[in-house]
């Protein structure tokens, strides 16, 4: 395996870890924006008023996207697996 095929390697699995972690992610902080303006509408300042429904979201979209990712990681490394036997 030579430089480029190990930086080939590693650019793919930077953007498999985007791929997996942007739903979650998207969603944490969508549901952030929208505590912070209900917060800011209401003037409750409860710094724990946060934490349960970004939690309870994220819960769902990651029960919801895990076949999804699932897949993805199971391509990526069958494509890993294939490049490693054909050094040979």
């Amino acid at each position: 395996m030579d430089e480029l095929e190990a930086l080939d390697i590693a650019r793919a699995t930077l953007f498999l870890i985007l791929r997996i972690s942007a739903p979650v992610l998207l969603v944490a902080m969508g549901v952030g924006i929208l505590i912070s303006l209900f917060q800011a509408l209401t003037q409750i300042q409860e710094a724990t008023l946060t934490f349960v429904p970004k939690i309870v979201a994220m819960f769902f979209v990651l029960i919801w996207s895990l076949p999804y990712m699932g897949q993805w990681m199971g391509t990526f490394t069958e494509d890993v697996f294939t490049r490693v036997m054909t050094l040979r």
